[in-house]
């Protein structure tokens, strides 16, 4: 079943109190982006975030986003200045994004 909008903006105003905080619609679910890193994404209508050291410390719940997907902890709190913290945390331990390749630069 895939995310409502009504959902996504749930989440999106739970991020409220975190600057340069975007989704991306793929397949119906969503990626949550902070800084230009993903950090998390919706799916089924469940609020996910990567696990990390800073996230382990703050919550255990883990879900499976989709057949196939490593875990991820599952954010069941209304409270947006724990959101905040806990997305800030992460931050410095998660990956730089992969820079994208040009359509010009992609192999056929």
């Amino acid at each position: 079943m895939p995310s409502t909008n009504e959902y996504v903006d749930y989440v999106m105003s739970l991020l409220s109190k975190l600057d340069d905080t975007s989704s991306r619609k793929m397949m119906g679910e969503y990626v949550l982006y902070y800084r230009g890193k993903v950090f998390g994404g919706i799916y089924d209508n469940r609020f996910l975030v990567k696990i990390t050291p800073h996230s382990s410390s703050m919550l255990s719940h883990e879900e499976i986003p989709y057949d196939g997907a490593k875990p991820m902890f599952m954010v069941e709190s209304e409270d947006t200045e724990f959101v905040r913290r806990l997305v800030d945390g992460m931050y410095d331990e998660l990956p730089m994004p992969k820079p994208r390749q040009k359509k010009s630069e992609r192999k056929k």
